[in-house]
């Protein structure tokens, strides 16, 4: 009984520690971001009163860098980056001498039906300026910037983890994989599904060849399996690549398997290096069946199976799908090999370069 009593004491202590040393990290973040605010505010409306130019930001860093010596975070960029972040955000907020506590938008900003959460505020102050001043150089739209800001608060995401959603620009990719969730999913999992996975994945730390096989491309996300976690989003964690499952004596190999916290599902992965062929959708609806039957714990919600692929076409997407029963979609990806659209044709392809320099 004593011992009992005494974890549960322990506990306590531990829960008590962590949510004092969270909540005093957010109120030191808030006052930073209310500091950097406030020296946004300053120097916007000096040069503006004063007439000066941009140039004396330098001239205000070396001054201050004199006055208080061993002052970091103060540096010309860094003071470019508050006059940023308070222009950017001052239109948004009722302008006092710091950051208030809410936040406004007029009609033409927010979507008609739309309404920032009672939260909103909190997330706002959680995250770092690093974070911030990310959304805002990548960003222009407010709503853009609400999702982010919120992505990131309820995800925790590191500034690296936040960049690589901003470089493969989630928040217009969302909702856009095409699947068939809402035929074979609850209500309230297929919703989560559908914003959990992206339409297209960026790989740009994977280097294959346009003949390699899915071996080849298998092995290069083994290789790096934490980068392509992150890519995939949160809560993904690794389970094994070519997992085998018996069916009849028959097996077969599914050549990633992961398991989604937040969707309580298994989520298997078939890579293909061309395009999409209805085929797949058969063999997938046989690993997912396999899985629910062999694999899946009780309280687990239905597997679900993604299909990447170098290239689709939706209507064979959809017809392919049409009569399963089992959750399925398609997704496209790139490699750090491909050539951006606005420079094909300018820019000689691989091939080319290899006879140059032959």
């Amino acid at each position: 009984m004593y011992i009992s009593n005494y974890k549960e004491i322990v506990l306590n202590l531990k829960s008590t520690i962590l949510q004092s040393r969270y909540i005093a990290a957010r109120l030191a973040n808030k006052e930073l971001l209310n500091l950097y605010f406030q020296i946004g505010r300053i120097i916007t409306d000096q040069i503006k009163k004063s007439d000066w130019g941009t140039k004396i930001i330098e001239t205000i860093s070396n001054d201050l860098q004199n006055e208080l010596p061993g002052l970091r975070g103060f540096s010309t960029g860094n003071l470019k980056k508050m006059r940023v972040f308070y222009n950017e955000w001052k239109k948004y907020f009722q302008i006092g001498s710091a950051l208030p506590n809410q936040i406004y938008a007029d009609a033409s900003t927010l979507q008609i039906g739309s309404a920032l959460p009672s939260q909103f505020i909190e997330w706002f102050y959680s995250l770092g300026f690093t974070h911030h001043y990310l959304i805002l150089s990548k960003t222009k739209d407010f709503q853009e910037r609400v999702f982010y800001i919120t992505l990131t608060a309820q995800n925790f995401l590191t500034s690296r983890a936040l960049e690589q959603n901003l470089k493969e620009n989630l928040y217009k990719q969302q909702g856009k994989l095409l699947n068939n969730f809402e035929q074979t999913l609850p209500e309230n999992i297929s919703n989560k599904a559908v914003r959990m996975f992206k339409d297209e994945y960026l790989f740009d730390y994977i280097n294959i060849e346009e003949e390699d096989d899915e071996r080849v491309f298998e092995k290069a996300i083994m290789q790096n399996i934490k980068k392509f976690i992150m890519t995939l989003g949160n809560d993904f964690a690794f389970i094994g690549n070519q997992f085998r499952v018996i069916v009849a004596d028959e097996e077969f190999f599914i050549d990633l398997l992961f398991f989604n916290r937040k969707l309580q599902s298994l989520v298997a992965i078939e890579l293909k290096r061309g395009k999409f062929k209805a085929e797949y959708a058969g063999k997938m609806n046989l690993y997912l069946s396999t899985l629910d039957e062999y694999v899946k714990q009780p309280h687990e919600n239905p597997t679900i199976g993604i299909i990447l692929c170098k290239e689709k076409t939706d209507k064979i997407v959809e017809f392919a799908f049409r009569d399963y029963n089992k959750a399925m979609g398609v997704a496209t990806y790139k490699t750090s090999r491909e050539i951006p659209v606005q420079y094909k044709g300018i820019l000689p392809n691989e091939n080319e370069l290899k006879k140059l320099m032959e």
